[in-house]
Order: structure tokens, then sequence, then C-alpha cells
């Protein structure tokens, strides 16, 4: 009787579980339930939070129940995390406060410098993410659009370049970058995410960017803040710093010539050097394109952009 009165517990909890995701749908999109200045959007973590949904289709719970003593060591012990969660609050809420329109000038700004340079141009093969209007990443739709709508670019006889996009597998920091070659390939997740189906039309693995036998040139990357030197904060969740990683060994192996890394940024995402706290773990990006400029940073990006 026991284990009946347990099981049926553990039911009415998913189904509470099911209930507040479907109701955070129909609120009007809600995807992040902050419960503390160190919410990680993102990266589905929070310092503090029940319950934490993301962009990329995960959920974690964590343990609120733990004794304040215990919570004070934990942050004691990693300083820098700290930090990092606290600049994320901070640029969230300097995102949060970006009027519509200003947004809009500013997603235009980036889109046609990266339509209109050089090294995009070139570029035969590239990664880049699909944006997210509820994270406040900087659009991509139209530099999409142009590569897989037009593969000429109408003026230049430009050969088509090979796309690929990521698709988020796991909460263990397992990112793919998943081939696409049309707009359609890319269907909503359970968070109404646009992300690539593991299979093609024809019911056929997807190529993944890490199984390739031709390099990429250039990545476009997302984040939520970066410094002139090179620093880029994420969400939390380590994604693209394994993702890179990965293929900055993949690269080195092939002896592959190393692609730019280049993330896109608003204004109010750039901050004065050191500000960003960094880690072993953290990959630092060759170039900035805001609404300012572009901003060429390592040598690879002063040879090439």
């Amino acid at each position: 009787m026991r284990g009946l009165i347990n099981e049926r517990g553990k039911a009415a909890k998913r189904a509470l579980m099911t209930h507040v995701i479907a109701k955070a749908f129909a609120g009007g999109g809600l995807v992040l339930a902050q419960a503390g200045a160190g919410a990680g959007a993102g990266a589905g973590r929070s310092s503090n939070s029940r319950v934490s949904f993301s962009c990329f289709g995960r959920t974690t719970i964590t343990n609120t129940a733990a004794p304040m003593e215990k919570k004070k060591e934990i942050s004691s012990l990693d300083p820098i995390q700290e930090e990092k969660r606290a600049l994320r609050f901070k640029v969230r809420r300097q995102l949060k406060a970006m009027s519509p329109s200003q947004r809009n000038l500013e997603d235009a700004a980036i889109q046609k410098q990266v339509l209109e340079a050089s090294w995009f141009k070139s570029c035969k093969s590239l990664c880049a993410y699909v944006s997210c209007e509820v994270l406040r990443e900087v659009d991509t739709s139209k530099i999409l659009s142009e590569i897989l709508g037009d593969p000429t670019f109408a003026c230049d006889a430009q050969i088509k370049k090979r796309l690929y996009v990521p698709r988020v597998e796991d909460r263990n920091c397992h990112m793919r970058m998943l081939n696409i070659s049309r707009v359609d390939d890319l269907i909503a997740n359970p968070m109404n995410i646009l992300e690539p189906a593991p299979l093609d039309n024809a019911g056929n693995q997807r190529e993944d960017v890490m199984q390739a036998t031709h390099p990429v040139d250039l990545f476009l990357l997302p984040g939520l803040a970066f410094d002139k030197s090179g620093r880029r904060l994420g969400r939390g969740g380590g994604y693209y710093d394994a993702l890179l990683t990965s293929y900055k060994e993949l690269v080195a192996r092939q002896k592959w010539e190393p692609p730019l890394l280049v993330a896109l940024s608003y204004s109010v995402q750039i901050m004065d050097d050191e500000v960003i706290p960094v880690t072993s773990h953290d990959v630092l990006v060759d170039a900035l394109v805001s609404p300012a400029g572009v901003i060429r940073i390592s040598p690879i990006a002063i040879e090439k952009m």
C-alpha cells in the first residue's frame, strides 16, 4: 500500500509539472522561471530556483531546501561563478530595458554589416545560431534566409554556403551543429525554439560538423556579454565552449585552417575589459560585430577581416 501511495504521489508531481509548463506557454511565451538574482536563462540553471526553463528545451529542478550555511559555503568556493551569475543578471536587465525599436535598429545594422562583409561573402561553410527572441539574442533571421534562399547572393557569383545550425541533445553540454539546406529543415522543439531535425526529408542522418570532411570557415556566435579582448560570457550551460573546444581539436588533428569565431553583440552587451570573469574552459572570440562596426581582436581576425 505504501508503494502505491508513493507512486501516486510521484504521478501527481509529474502532472503538476506538466501543468506548470503548459500554463507558462499559454501565458504568452514564458520560458524562464526566475527565483533569484542568479537565474541562468539559456542554461536552464538558477542559483536558487525551483524550476527553470530554457530556450533549449531543458528543465532543471534545483534543491532549494539546503541550509543557508551550506549555500554560503558553496558560493565562497567558486567566486568566479558567482561573478558570472551577477553579471548575467545585470546584462539581462539591460537587454530587457531595450525598446523594441532600438533592438530592431541594432539587429538591422548588425546583420547588414555581416551580409556585406567580404569575410562573410567569401566563406564557403559556416556554423550559425538560430536567434531566440525570448533570450533577446541578436537576430540572425535575415542572415540565415540569405544563405538558404539565395545561394548566389544575386549580384555576386558566390558558391552556395554550407550551413550548420545547433541542436541541443541533452543537459550535459552536448550540442551538435547539423547541416540544413532549407528554412523548413528547422522545426520547433518542445519549447517552441527552431532547431534542425536529426533526419532529413529522405530519412537520412543530417551531416554533423564534427564528422564533416571539410573545414568550417566561420562561426557566428551568440552570448550574453563580450569585451574587446575577446572574452565571451555565455548563459551558463557551457554548450558553445564545449563545442568550440572539440572543434578546435578536430581542426588541429586534420591540420585545417582555424575558423573565424565572430560574436554578434548589441551595444549594451559590450563590457569594459576584464569585467567578464573567465576560466580555462572559456573560449575567446576573434571578433565582435556590433551596431557601431566590426571589432577585430585576434591576429586571425586582423588578417582576414
